[in-house]
């Protein structure tokens, strides 16, 4: 008996054919296959064959590569254009959006440029200006100068995302130092497919730093607390701010999906804002 646990123990593992193991690895996650490299040469080749990365890559890849209005894609294998893809977005539909992977899951991701949205007052100059800047993947982002119709909104197909996957939805943006107007009352988020529920809630976008008026800090801080605020603004890793408009379940399928962030009741002068877009990728956790 003790021989046979030795055995058991001591018994080489890749005892599959290479092209078995590599239907095995595809079936678990991009992140589980760079793992099972270090359990053997044998499952090292077969978590690093095409075969694998091809099914860690959505089936439509090609078609949204072809799309792309960036440099074209030079790799030298499967693995390395989904590494690619999940490192450096790259640009679809004239640079209205960009397209990435989510590295750990493989599930396609958007960020949908201002220019795409649909935005009140967006070609009226007096309330939004196009600018362009350095930090910003899209040609140009829309900056609000002062509006008191506050409006934004998209739809999308849910075709184009990975089918039953939980995404959230973030507005990117940066604030001017005289960005206000958006504190008493937040503006409401609102997201879901058309026909079926939305799922609404009030976002913060200003940050709670300290004015260099003590009191008029104060006064807003004590104005935004009255409201269940449900998403506060955080920094991203390419310099921009994020804040969560809401999560929604893509079952797949030809759906729209409808996503919106208003405030048009208050009457409040709002400003200071530069949007570069919204984006959806999977929900964590």
């Amino acid at each position: 008996m003790e021989k046979e646990k030795e055995w058991a123990c001591n018994a080489d593992l890749p005892v599959l054919p290479e092209g078995c193991i590599s239907d095995i690895v595809s079936l678990t996650s991009p992140r589980d296959a760079c793992r099972t490299c270090a359990v053997s040469p044998m499952f090292c080749a077969a978590a690093e064959s095409e075969a694998v990365w091809d099914r860690f890559l959505p089936s439509d890849y090609k078609a949204i590569i072809a799309r792309s209005s960036s440099s074209p894609l030079n790799f030298s294998s499967k693995k390395q254009l989904y590494l690619t893809l999940s490192d450096n977005p790259i640009l679809i539909d004239d640079s209205k959006k960009c397209f990435f992977l989510d590295k750990l899951s493989g599930k396609k991701c958007y960020l949908i440029a201002a220019r795409d949205l649909s935005i009140s007052w967006g070609d009226t100059s007096m309330y939004w200006s196009w600018v362009s800047l350095p930090e910003s993947r899209f040609p140009e982002v829309a900056e609000l100068n002062h509006v008191w119709w506050f409006d934004i909104r998209v739809k999308m197909s849910t075709s184009m995302l990975s089918p039953k996957t939980s995404y959230t939805a973030y507005l990117v943006f940066k604030l001017r130092s005289r960005a206000s107007g958006f504190r008493n009352p937040p503006p409401a988020a609102s997201i879901g497919i058309t026909g079926g529920q939305f799922h609404k809630q009030l976002v913060c976008l200003e940050l709670d730093l300290p004015a260099e008026d003590p009191w008029s800090w104060l006064q807003d801080h004590i104005e935004l607390q009255q409201y269940e605020v449900a998403s506060r603004p955080k920094q991203r890793k390419d310099g921009w701010l994020e804040t969560e408009l809401g999560e929604f379940f893509n079952e797949g399928g030809e759906d729209e999906l409808q996503i919106s962030l208003m405030e048009v009741e208050a009457g409040t002068v709002k400003g200071g804002l530069i949007i570069e877009g919204i984006e959806i990728r999977p929900t964590i956790g």
